[in-house]
């Protein structure tokens, strides 16, 4: 099957989206298909043999942070050669109401057509902008995922019609495999803790987390916490109490096999966000390295999580709750080796083999689909009637 894959954010910087159509791409690719992913990027940004880049990204205020976006004539007549010249089966459109490269290539595009939505609310000014310009377009959408209940809400909500669900995909066996790394492991006396996520951004909690360190500090006196993100570490320092700013390491952005080592190798995973997460890619991954979880109690992370039963939930936005379940997690030794436990058997039903095969699903039905519908316009009565009075079937 030939796939054409439209990501809408920019390649240059690091997002669940652009990972997770990397990740498509990447285990389609190596399940046989041929893959094309179309993304904005720098021209000098190194890119996968299978993405296409249409050039320099515009950041927009998007869904409480801040995309990198491509719009216009140029990226417009880029798209158009792209989707002309791919000849694909099939075009996944993914966030196809963000307005970048997405709405261009609905548009243009005249293949069977898929659309995941990944955002779980549509209430940023470059959303509700782009919707009427999209909203006609919609018609072209032949099948839609949602990668949560959450965004599927919104699809219902704000969009009109339905979606299946289909959720976000990790390459299990990587995490599960990766070797822990001696400066980041912790010991009875001197746990360690990690955060994952762009610093600068608060609904993905840091500050939260900062604010319940002293009473954590306090139970757990050698705890060390690991912030791993991009952002503005000096600025970012300077925010940590003074008190406990011993405590807390930055590192600054990192690999991917630097990511899945450090979740392999602390005591516990903190997911402090405040709001605007339709899944929780972060969780899954956490989950398949053996990480316990502690996470606030959003809806998206509730079912991440099993309600629970996959990793421990606090109620968000509340520091003390957050450091008293941290503290029993980092207590409790028995009880982090049966997180660890449940969650490598739990996230099985997250690995790429089981997702993938899913969208391969969708795939085919839309395909199948639409050529029926093609097959029905050529021979219907009407179409007949039509050939008749114009001097037969020939």
């Amino acid at each position: 099957m030939r796939v054409g894959i439209v990501c809408p954010y920019s390649f240059d910087v690091p997002g669940g989206v652009q990972f997770h159509v990397r990740d498509l791409a990447e285990h389609l690719i190596g399940v046989g298909h041929n893959v094309e992913v179309l993304a904005p990027a720098e021209e000098d940004t190194p890119l996968p043999s299978y993405v296409i880049g249409t050039g320099r990204a515009v950041p927009i205020p998007y869904n409480g942070s801040v995309a990198r976006l491509a719009f216009g004539p140029r990226a417009a007549a880029k798209v158009s050669r792209w989707l002309e010249q791919g000849r694909f089966d099939v075009v996944h459109i993914h966030e196809p109401i963000a307005p970048s490269l997405s709405i261009l290539a609905l548009w243009a595009v005249e293949a069977p057509t898929v659309a995941t939505f990944h955002t779980s609310y549509v209430r940023s000014r470059a959303m509700q902008a782009a919707y009427p310009m999209v909203r006609g377009a919609f018609e072209k959408i032949h099948g839609r995922i949602a990668v949560s209940e959450a965004a599927r809400e919104t699809v219902i909500t704000h969009v009109g019609g339905d979606a299946v669900v289909i959720p976000n995909g990790v390459f299990v066996d990587r995490f599960a495999s990766a070797p822990p790394a001696p400066q980041w492991q912790g010991s009875p006396h001197a746990p360690t803790v990690a955060f994952l996520g762009r610093i600068d951004e608060p609904r993905k909690g840091l500050p939260l987390l900062l604010e319940a360190l002293p009473a954590v500090v306090a139970r757990h006196p050698g705890v060390r916490v690991l912030v791993a993100g991009y952002g503005d570490v000096t600025a970012a320092h300077g925010r940590v109490p003074a008190s406990v700013r011993s405590h807390v390491e930055f590192l600054g952005g990192i690999d991917d096999a630097q990511k899945a080592s450090l979740l392999t190798s602390v005591d516990a995973y903190v997911a402090p966000h405040l709001g605007g997460e339709s899944f929780g890619i972060v969780l899954v991954e956490a989950l398949a390295a053996g990480a316990p979880v502690v996470a606030s109690d959003l809806g998206a992370f509730h079912r991440v999580l099993d309600s629970g039963r996959a990793g421990r939930l606090f109620r968000s936005g509340d520091p003390a709750d957050l450091a008293r379940v941290l503290g029993d997690v980092l207590c409790d030794t028995s009880g982090r080796e049966s997180l660890r436990k449940s969650g490598r058997s739990y996230v099985r039903r997250y690995d790429w083999a089981t997702v993938a095969a899913d969208v391969l699903a969708v795939y085919e039905t839309v395909i199948e689909g639409t050529s029926a519908v093609a097959d029905r316009e050529v021979f219907s009565p009407r179409m007949l009637l039509r050939r008749s009075e114009n001097g037969g079937v020939r």
